[in-house]
């Protein structure tokens, strides 16, 4: 199974607007592309404003 086929979703931080995509994962921070956000450490902030993953929604794009 690849990345493609895996239905990656996106979640967006409702205080700044930054976009989590799983596709993407956020490489600057260590989180590589295809990572599932349920598998994104729960320590882990919004690189934009510091906020929680408690402060994300998942988005329809």
């Amino acid at each position: 199974m690849t990345v493609q086929t895996l239905e990656l979703k996106t979640y967006m931080c409702v205080i700044c607007g930054f976009v989590y995509d799983e596709a993407v994962g956020v490489p600057a921070e260590g989180i590589a592309p295809g990572t599932r956000w349920e598998d994104v450490p729960l320590t882990w902030r919004c690189p934009d404003c510091g906020a929680g993953k408690e402060d994300f929604e998942m988005m329809d794009i």
